[in-house]
């Protein structure tokens, strides 16, 4: 079994919307008050890992169709992206309409938003880094169990290149939330006074 390196250098991947609704599960926030830099640096001093890179992906939604939202969002990644070290990835929200029975028989018809192709490239990242031993620890912010195959693929380049690496899943730990990380990753609870100390002490929204 390949040795642990004295120097552990991590990267940190977040899926933006996940965390989000994740905290808002877990704490009751209603819009994305977390900082990803406090967060990586913080969960990494407590790990003894260096941190080399923050990398946020998330879906941004329609400038029409949720102009708070896209209004939000602009904001936050415009000042996110400024930081050192720090790389966002974005896609366009799709939109789809939805129905749920109510009480009595009758139904609703609504639109919702969902993510197109994030997991995919923050997926890709995490394959084509680990490839690159770029890292020797990966700290994912997402409990999207589809990221479970990309795990298991840098699994295998661990073992073909006789290499230490991490793979750790951290997520908000709330009550009523999810208490199960990705499949094949060391699992890290945030709970809220770590969540507390990690927020941003900037407000978006419009």
């Amino acid at each position: 079994m390949p040795s642990m390196p004295k120097i552990r250098r991590a990267i940190a991947f977040f899926d933006g919307q996940n965390l989000f609704h994740t905290a808002q599960g877990a704490f009751g926030y209603r819009w994305p008050n977390f900082d990803p830099v406090k967060l990586a640096e913080k969960i990494c001093a407590d790990q003894g890992w260096e941190l080399t890179q923050v990398r946020f992906y998330t879906g941004v939604h329609d400038a029409v169709k949720s102009s708070f939202w896209h209004k939000f969002w602009s904001k936050k990644l415009a000042v996110l992206g400024r930081r050192p070290n720090t790389f966002i990835f974005t896609r366009p929200l799709r939109y789809r309409s939805k129905t749920v029975k109510l009480p009595g028989g009758a139904s609703h018809t609504f639109p919702t938003a969902e993510e197109k192709g994030i997991d995919v490239r923050l997926a890709i990242d995490l394959l084509r880094l680990a490839y690159d031993a770029d890292y020797d620890v990966a700290l994912v912010f997402s409990q999207d169990q589809d990221l479970s195959e990309a795990t298991d693929e840098v699994k295998r380049f661990s073992r073909e290149q006789n290499r230490w690496i991490k793979l750790a899943c951290a997520f908000p730990s709330g009550a009523n939330t999810n208490k199960r990380g990705i499949n094949g990753t060391d699992w890290i609870h945030i709970d809220k006074n770590l969540y507390d100390a990690c927020l941003d002490s900037r407000d978006y929204r419009p």
